[in-house]
């Protein structure tokens, strides 16, 4: 394929990029080929050339997003050695962190069977890493659960009110304390 001078291939994973940060900005109806192909500066036909059809694409920014936000984050924390740690290093990072989860985002887009089967998956997940460390960390299964549960639901309604009313939920460092706080909420000593 001739690229013109100066220009590269795209590839892919640019244009599961570009979806992701398409459907962040303006949900499941801003992955659209054309847009997308505007905004990278190249036309429909390198959609193509990497995916079948716009549903491919969705699929690849939603597994993008899984993996960024899920996967990475897991792996990081488990170069941790101690659960209780690892809980602390999450907290603050996923209420500290100054741009917004995808996840409070992706939420209006919950009833579609992509999005709401990522999102459930991702879910999922996290809830079962949180309640590993916290039955790593001593508690029974329920009570894990439980806590995790909590927590999560507190992570997420943390993202809602940053989007509905930032000035309540602080971004970056200033929302340490929260943090700090829903660490002690959850903490099993």
């Amino acid at each position: 394929m001739y690229m013109a001078e100066g220009k590269r291939r795209l590839s892919a994973q640019d244009w599961a990029q570009a979806a992701l940060a398409a459907l962040a900005d303006g949900g499941l109806a801003a992955v659209a080929v054309e847009p997308l192909a505007a905004r990278l500066g190249t036309t429909k036909g390198s959609f193509y050339w990497h995916y079948d059809d716009r549903g491919a694409l969705v699929d690849a920014a939603l597994a993008l997003w899984e993996a960024r936000e899920t996967d990475a984050v897991i792996a990081e924390l488990d170069g941790v050695e101690q659960p209780a740690e690892r809980l602390r290093l999450l907290f603050e990072l996923v209420l500290t962190f100054p741009a917004p989860d995808s996840v409070a985002l992706l939420f209006r887009d919950v009833d579609d069977p992509r999005v709401g089967a990522a999102l459930e998956r991702v879910t999922r997940r996290r809830l079962a890493y949180v309640v590993e460390q916290l039955r790593a960390c001593g508690l029974p299964e329920a009570e894990a659960t439980t806590r995790a549960t909590l927590a999560y639901a507190a992570y997420v309604g943390w993202w809602q009110l940053r989007r509905i009313v930032p000035d309540v939920a602080p971004p970056g460092a200033a929302a340490g304390p929260y943090a700090a706080l829903l660490q002690q909420l959850v903490d099993p000593r």
